[in-house]
């Protein structure tokens, strides 16, 4: 049987060239240099944002936040909102938008030409070449992802070959048999470890969690015991690696880039589920609306913030 997702994971290191085929041309929109920014998204789209975040402030270019939309904090001083919503549609930053009421320039990452919030903000990048039809989003996110890591400078040829790589190699059994999995980054990775956690329970309904490295050792560790893993992007920092063993769970490390690693950990989420018996296009409780069809709160949402802006 095939899966909308399946071909969506493998369809990624193709959107990552056309997304960074695109910084040229989205340049001048991007955030300036020293502008405060505050980057917001729901599910996978929060989780890369707090990648984005990191990455764009460790390079230097200004201050960086991540919100989740439904908590986003509309009484502080923002230079940019920059939003990421695949839909188009997302319900909560529709309502964050209409309680900013244009008072932060906006920009917004979405999956097609003709959006809602693409509407609503001072600009977008559309990317529909990684629009997708599966519930659970891989491929709109890492592609924009890869166009800010190009535009901040990095030579992705070599992640998306390592991607390519990932890909490739056989899913270990014992993995896709784990019954709980705890991801494990640092600094941008914090955010790839969160995702990797959210594809594992919502594609196939088992136990994920996610922590920054080193607060796993204060008391997440208490979970760790045969049969169940723990997924570090990257290298676990000295010692962890051996408390981690000692508990009798199983270690996984890679020295592959953390976003080629995290399309493994796509393919874990997709193998776990198909062993499950699971359909990863349609989680249990989590549905789209149909094509065509309006949400009635995000008509009235829309509505009321057009006729606020006049």
């Amino acid at each position: 049987m095939s899966f909308y997702v399946a071909d969506e994971i493998a369809s990624q290191p193709d959107c990552w060239q056309q997304a960074i085929g695109l910084v040229d041309t989205v340049a001048d929109i991007l955030p300036r240099p020293g502008e405060r920014v505050a980057y917001v998204g729901c599910g996978t789209a929060w989780n890369i944002s707090e990648s984005i975040a990191r990455l764009r402030e460790d390079a230097g270019q200004g201050q960086s936040d991540a919100f989740v939309a439904s908590e986003f904090p509309a009484r502080r001083t923002f230079d940019r909102v920059v939003v990421l919503s695949r839909s188009g549609d997302t319900l909560d930053v529709v309502a964050m938008l209409h309680e900013l009421a244009g008072r932060v320039p906006t920009l917004a990452f979405v999956g097609k030409e003709r959006s809602t919030i693409g509407s609503l903000c001072d600009s977008q990048v559309a990317l529909p070449f990684a629009d997708e039809a599966g519930y659970a989003q891989t491929r709109f996110a890492t592609s924009v992802l890869a166009l800010h890591r190009a535009w901040l400078g990095e030579d992705m040829g070599p992640v998306i070959e390592q991607a390519r790589d990932a890909l490739r190699e056989k899913l270990d059994e014992r993995h896709v048999a784990a019954e709980q999995v705890t991801y494990l980054g640092t600094g941008w990775t914090i955010g790839l470890a969160r995702e990797a956690a959210l594809k594992f329970r919502e594609s196939s309904a088992s136990w994920a969690e996610a922590y920054p490295m080193l607060e796993y050792r204060r008391g997440p560790i208490t979970v760790a015991q045969p049969g169940r893993m723990v997924w570090v992007f990257g290298e676990a920092p000295e010692g962890l690696g051996e408390q981690i063993l000692d508990t009798g769970a199983t270690l996984v490390e890679s020295s592959r880039d953390p976003q080629a690693e995290l399309v493994v950990t796509q393919r874990l989420a997709l193998g776990r589920a198909m062993k499950l018996g699971l359909n990863p296009d349609r989680p249990r409780y989590l549905r789209k609306l149909p094509p065509g069809l309006v949400d009635p709160v995000l008509a009235a949402a829309v509505a009321a913030h057009r006729e606020r802006l006049g």
